[in-house]
């Protein structure tokens, strides 16, 4: 009889248990994460107090009204903080972004960020005085222009357009009307 070879140790395939896995201390929950948490149960909440004072509709032919979707919506949110939180328990993280083209070790670029908050500013402020159209083209304009591009009047026409695509979009397929403001009677 043949004597049969013993496996070697390349012939033995890996356990599921890796000693040095189990031994890696468990990772402490990033507190910022907990925020992020936090904010959606807050959301969740607003989202359902503010569903709660939804008054009746006046059609008698829709029974259920308005509430259903955003309490629905709100109880949804609850549930997602929930479950990341849990997550974030267990020592679950989002992974870093891996691109190409970030660089993790750099600072944030506050200018960018304060002139397209100052950009969405702008619009609140400006969209009952001057209407949508207008306060939307600052805002398009605006937000490109502190995303870096320096194409100004290509931005300009291109800003006037989406402002006028959306307001014609939500008035004639939607039925809701943005605020026309200073242009009133024009649009």
């Amino acid at each position: 009889m043949p004597e049969q070879a013993r496996p070697g140790a390349a012939d033995v395939p890996p356990s599921d248990a890796d000693p040095a896995a189990e031994a890696a201390p468990a990772r402490k929950p990033d507190r910022a994460q907990y925020g992020v948490c936090a904010f959606l149960a807050l959301v969740g909440a607003l989202v359902i107090f503010d569903a709660t004072r939804i008054g009746h509709a006046l059609n008698t032919a829709d029974p259920i009204g308005p509430k259903p979707v955003p309490i629905l919506l709100g109880v949804l949110l609850l549930i997602v903080a929930a479950v990341y939180a849990v997550d974030v328990a267990r020592g679950g993280a989002g992974e870093p972004e891996a691109g190409e083209d970030v660089d993790l070790s750099s600072p944030i670029d506050w200018r960018t960020v304060l002139l397209l908050i100052g950009a969405f500013l702008v619009n609140a402020v400006l969209i009952d005085r001057l209407g949508w159209v207008i306060s939307g083209t600052l805002l398009f304009w605006g937000s490109a222009f502190a995303l870096g591009n320096r194409h100004y009047v290509r931005n300009l026409l291109i800003a006037v357009a989406l402002s006028l695509i959306t307001f014609y979009t939500f008035a004639i397929g939607l039925g809701v009307n943005l605020p026309a403001g200073v242009l009133q009677g024009i649009l």
